[in-house]
């Protein structure tokens, strides 16, 4: 799957990822794809939760090197 912009906090622990996230997809535009880039485990619960309840389309993870990819689709 394509993104539009890339967001990398490996090596930062909870809740910074989400706060990153949630600062970066504010400046996106409805629609467009953030690539989260975490190595804190708790990313993998924190982040679909948060879709949820902001709004956002949370499209899935996979494994890289390192930590894991998360898929955010910016909502309204």
């Amino acid at each position: 799957m394509q993104w539009d912009v890339e967001l990398d906090c490996l090596g930062l622990l909870c809740p910074l990822p989400v706060l990153r996230a949630r600062k970066r997809l504010l400046a996106m535009a409805k629609g467009e794809v953030l690539r989260v880039l975490a190595s804190d485990a708790m990313a993998a619960i924190d982040l679909p939760h948060f879709c949820a309840e902001a709004g956002h389309d949370f499209l899935g993870a996979s494994d890289i090197a390192g930590g894991s990819a998360y898929l955010i689709r910016r909502g309204a």
